[in-house]
């Protein structure tokens, strides 16, 4: 009867956190047979991004194209935060989609493809352990969204208006999820939300964060893991303690600094200016073995050509192991929609400035690897070339920070998923070479 099974073609678009809210629909779709060929499905639904500028014409796009090759009495559903931020204008001017549905309602979304209905509700939506999620993309390595929303006021994001006020899960829903994926054969995990470092503040947690990692810790099974998304005025030394002594925690600090200077930051409504953040990175760099990884905008209103200099200064000197630069995007509902704009020519040169900036820190903290023996996870055969494997150090967050190629195997039997010690070998343009030396358990 397998043939007869109805076809589902989903779309994930933008953060890892609408990776989760997708999983979560595959869990409740369980009845389709996925298929990445969309012309074959019975069912498409695009999760759509709403972020930036660049995020909402490639969700548009995507649903348009997907539209244009579909078969006939085929469903089309538009979710996600794009459809949420823009629902009247989106259901009057997108007649192609036959369901609509924002960031409340990803586990209705069986009830909703039943009742060809769109709804989008009051709440937003946020995981728990009974949500049944379907883990794509991995045999090993999970995200855990520990919270929805946003309390901070930063001037250039629309989140909270369509995410609304920061809401965290109970830590014990948080700990009962992992435990479930372990007992899967999960074992790496990366915990994800707006503002991880403000987990629990709604639920009057004093340090959060912290009672998350001791809990995480104590859970048998857990080889690793590591939090996305900590936010200058709410991460505390004691959190950077607690991250770097924790034997599961990856010393691995992702905060988005968003510029370095005060006036700039200032304008961004970041609540903390430059001396604390460095103060605070500073601080994080000094732990043994720690990953730094930021983000920046370039081309904020009341971004000068001398404040920017001053960014690029900072960025070369700190070498941050990773970090992204987005180009401001201009959003309406946010408090810099009316301030003066730097013109966009501007905002794309200093983009690409500190794009080659970023490239030589990566660069640099690749180098600093050569000739260690680390332990890393096999992922599978890499694109590049059926003789090599490509290979994800524990101490990477996935995708994001890049890969290793293994060239030599020691002619070990590799299993993709498992964890082996390996020798970085060289560094050949951007690409690091490891050779495996023993499975690591």
């Amino acid at each position: 009867m397998k043939n007869m099974q109805k076809k589902l073609h989903l779309v994930s678009l933008g953060c890892t956190k609408n990776l989760v809210d997708s999983e979560v629909m595959l869990g409740r779709l369980r009845e389709y047979e996925i298929t990445d060929d969309s012309t074959q499905a019975d069912v498409i639904i695009v999760n759509t991004c709403g972020f930036i500028d660049a995020a909402k014409e490639e969700s548009i796009n995507t649903v348009l194209s997907l539209h244009d090759e579909r078969k006939k009495n085929s469903i089309l559903v538009m979710s996600g935060c794009l459809s949420e931020r823009y629902k009247e204008e989106l259901q009057a001017d997108m007649p192609e989609i036959d369901i609509f549905t924002g960031v409340g309602d990803y586990e209705k979304i069986d009830q909703l493809i039943a009742s060809k209905q769109s709804t989008f509700s009051p709440e937003v939506y946020l995981a728990t352990e009974n949500s049944g999620r379907v883990i794509t993309g991995s045999n090993y390595h999970a995200y855990i969204k520990i919270a929805e929303g946003c309390n901070q006021s930063c001037s250039f994001c629309a989140i909270p208006s369509f995410k609304g006020k920061l809401h965290s899960r109970s830590l014990s829903s948080v700990l009962k999820e992992v435990e479930n994926l372990v007992a899967q054969g999960f074992y790496d995990f990366s915990f994800i939300s707006q503002d991880s470092s403000s987990y629990g503040r709604d639920m009057k947690m004093a340090d959060g964060l912290i009672e998350l990692i001791k809990g995480v810790e104590a859970i048998e099974g857990v080889i690793s893991a590591r939090i996305l998304y900590l936010y200058p005025s709410t991460t505390t030394f004691a959190l950077i303690d607690a991250i770097a002594d924790s034997k599961v925690f990856q010393t691995y600090y992702d905060m988005p600094i968003q510029h370095i200077d005060d006036g700039v930051l200032k304008v961004m409504k970041r609540g903390f200016g430059e001396k604390k953040t460095i103060e605070l990175l500073e601080y994080m760099k000094s732990k043994p073995g720690a990953f730094l990884r930021t983000s920046l905008i370039a081309g904020h209103p009341g971004e000068s050509d001398e404040s920017f200099e001053k960014l690029c200064a900072f960025m070369k000197t700190f070498e941050f192991d990773r970090f992204n630069t987005f180009g401001y995007s201009n959003e309406e509902t946010t408090s810099a929609y009316t301030l003066e704009q730097v013109d966009q020519e501007t905002i794309d040169e200093r983009a690409e400035k500190l794009g080659m900036i970023a490239e030589e820190n990566t660069l640099t903290s690749l180098q600093k690897m050569v000739g260690k023996t680390i332990i890393l996870v096999v992922d599978g055969e890499s694109d590049e070339h059926e003789y090599l494997l490509t290979a994800r150090p524990l101490g990477w967050a996935v995708d994001i920070d890049g890969e290793i190629l293994i060239n030599d195997t020691s002619d070990l039997a590799v299993e993709y998923g498992k964890r082996y010690e390996a020798t970085i070998t060289e560094l050949v343009g951007t690409q690091l070479l490891a050779t495996l030396i023993r499975p690591s358990h």
